[in-house]
């Protein structure tokens, strides 16, 4: 699976050789996942800068202005108003600043958690690996969404407690991917070479187990954050997510519901952006899996 590099002990990458920029954009789900991803991120980046209003500015003598192609809607509020006058244009801008720092966040939690087991579980096997294989079976016996909402609603609704707990749940998936390449590499050449240099167990995990896993950690990141995505728009539409007035597009579309047969757009826009993030974040892990896998498929 890996070469070994002569009187080093060092393991090359596990990405396939001449991975390129041309390897990369030429991979149809890689290129519009990303372009996907990329437009979000420059939306939460530029937010201050375009956002033609506060996401937080009420005006109840504007309340319900509709978007800019429809009748009545104007340029002065092009994706239209909220029930509290509020610029939705604005209020989409500000809430892909709260979708990203929740996926990510989500992520890195999850990551440090799921691969410090994994990667323990499959280096030492025996009885660690048994203990933490029933951790990590126990956890899947869990119905995520459930927990979330028992955990919120006990703690509080708030960006960090949402976060936090989603990132305490989401991290099984890790831990099966790294524990199942440690594994693979724990008896390769490369490692038995470290261990007879007198390199210790942490710095043999750090400097030639981590480096290969780095490539399908990526892969898992990007679907876990398009998981913590939903899951946080689900709570925050059940009222028990990101709590008022932070404009996150799953609250959006919990607020606008209730005028759904009148003002239908305070539906629409919000979920047409999650969907493009979420599908992007898709396309972007399905295509870094397929780029960097060892043989390399299209």
């Amino acid at each position: 699976m890996t070469d070994v590099e002569i009187g080093t002990g060092r393991a090359h990458s596990l990405a396939p050789k001449g991975t390129s920029l041309r390897r990369y954009l030429s991979h149809g789900s890689f290129t519009l996942g990303g372009v996907l991803v990329l437009i979000v991120v420059a939306m939460a980046v530029l937010a201050p800068i375009l956002a033609p209003y506060s996401p937080y500015a009420q005006s109840l003598a504007g309340r319900f202005t509709p978007p800019l192609w429809m009748t009545g809607g104007g340029w002065s509020h092009p994706l239209g108003t909220d029930q509290l006058g509020r610029d939705y244009l604005s209020r989409i801008l500000y809430g892909a600043q709260i979708s990203l720092m929740i996926g990510i966040g989500t992520a890195i939690i999850s990551g440090m958690i799921g691969t410090s087991l994994g990667v323990t579980a499959g280096y030492f096997g025996g009885k660690i690996d048994s203990v933490i294989m029933f951790i990590i079976t126990a956890r899947l016996a869990m119905p995520v969404i459930l927990v979330a909402l028992a955990v919120v609603a006990l703690a509080g609704a708030s960006l960090t407690i949402v976060t936090l707990t989603l990132g305490l749940l989401l991290w099984d998936r890790f831990a099966l991917v790294g524990r199942a390449t440690a594994m693979q590499i724990r008896n390769s050449d490369f490692v038995t070479a470290a261990e007879l240099q007198g390199a210790s167990v942490a710095q043999i995990i750090v400097h030639e187990i981590l480096p290969n896993l780095v490539n399908n950690l990526i892969v898992v990141a990007t679907l876990e954050i398009a998981q913590a995505i939903v899951l946080e728009a689900a709570l925050s539409f059940l009222g028990l997510g990101v709590p008022a007035p932070l404009p996150s597009w799953g609250l959006m579309i919990s607020e606008g519901k209730s005028s759904i047969l009148f003002e239908p757009w305070l539906i629409t826009i919000p979920g047409i952006f999650l969907f493009g993030l979420v599908l992007g974040t898709n396309l972007l892990g399905d295509g870094l899996r397929d780029i960097l896998s060892p043989d390399g498929r299209n």
